[in-house]
């Protein structure tokens, strides 16, 4: 057998939810090039989308926006009674605590419940950290909205609402990563939706999958000013350091979810937030990358400027995991659904290595 380190180039399923073409730099979500859903379609529409043909019954934006609200409240009741041991977890670590409270004799739909307890487990979590009692939901806010509205206990920013919705609508799903193929793993032994979430998000919790976005601030405040970009970028090069926020596993052309995201924070570029700073690095980064490693194409992806958009609306760096999970639930459910109906248990095989018994017994006489 031939073995395939990383299951690079392999196929392991048919899909009719997402395709990435990192030759030509697309992302198709559903038959739509990402760049038509992101900024145009609400989280409920792009729900409804990945969920149509799939869920147990006909799905709309506005029949997802209702159901997700009572589920947000129905998930809000069993975070309150669950936060004064989440509140002492990192925020990952708390929403995922607060996701195995659920269990797969709940009523509600499970798709639509593990999305609003996304947003719900987290902005307690957030909330109950920084020492603030829990906000409860709204369940007749669009999803977006009430999260930052649970989150910060007022009404938000319209343009945050806005670039929020656009982030969790491009991060809904990017096909077979390492998260959404744990989800469907699990979900092909028909364990639940519930507990392939789970495994999803504790994919996605490795630094490998989801943890880059929080060191690109962290690099920003390292660079501290512009005049210092270029030494500095090089400097790491030289060392043979990763400069985060660049290139990708799968792109070998500019990550698509960069631009969308991009598109996204320009709008917010008049706030007080880093953006004009760190459009200044982007550009060295890139003059650098081009100059010191020319065989190669690394390009911005999508955790620059995923971080830039998040630390603009206000969300700090301990929550952008879970927030990336707010979004990639929709399409892990997506594909959940998917693999159920498919009903063929994921059984790869491995190469093995160790020692025959008769090499065992050969040694040891």
């Amino acid at each position: 057998m031939e073995l395939h380190d990383g299951l690079e180039g392999v196929v392991a399923a048919s899909t009719s939810l997402s395709h990435v073409d990192g030759d030509r730099g697309r992302l198709i979500l559903r038959g739509y090039d990402l760049e038509e859903l992101a900024g145009s379609y609400s989280f409920e529409a792009a729900a409804a989308l990945f969920w149509q043909g799939l869920a147990e019954k006909q799905v709309s934006e506005s029949s997802v926006r209702e159901r997700l609200g009572q589920a947000r409240v129905i998930a809000w009741k069993r975070a309150v009674s669950m936060m004064d041991t989440a509140k002492t977890m990192a925020p990952v670590e708390g929403l995922r605590f607060l996701l195995a409270s659920l269990v797969d004799a709940e009523p509600f739909p499970h798709y639509l419940l593990t999305t609003a307890a996304m947003a719900v487990f987290t902005a307690s979590v957030l909330r109950a950290r920084a020492g603030q009692a829990p906000v409860e939901p709204d369940p007749d806010r669009p999803h977006a909205e009430d999260f930052l509205h649970m989150l910060t206990g007022g009404a938000p920013f319209r343009e945050h609402v806005k670039a929020l919705e656009t982030y969790l609508v491009t991060v809904s799903d990017h096909g077979l990563n390492a998260s959404t193929f744990a989800a469907r793993v699990i979900a092909s032994t028909q364990a639940g939706t519930i507990s392939a979430v789970m495994g999803g998000l504790c994919a996605l919790k490795g630094p490998l999958h989801g943890g880059a976005p929080g060191p690109v601030l962290d690099t920003l405040d390292e660079i501290g000013t512009a005049d210092r970009a270029e030494s500095y970028l090089r400097e790491k090069v030289r060392a043979g350091d990763r400069l985060m926020g660049f290139g990708h596993r799968v792109y070998r052309v500019r990550d698509p979810r960069a631009d969308v995201l991009k598109n996204a924070v320009v709008q917010l570029r008049e706030g007080k937030n880093r953006i004009r700073f760190a459009e200044q690095v982007e550009q060295a980064a890139l003059r650098v990358l081009a100059e010191m490693k020319p065989g190669r194409r690394l390009d911005t992806n999508v955790e620059f400027y995923t971080a830039l958009l998040l630390d603009a609306i206000g969300l700090a760096r301990e929550s952008f995991a879970p927030v990336f999970a707010m979004g990639r639930v929709v399409g892990w459910t997506a594909h959940i659904l998917e693999q159920e109906k498919s009903g063929r248990l994921i059984r790869p095989q491995s190469r093995y290595v160790g020692p025959m018994p008769e090499e065992r017994r050969a040694v040891a006489g």
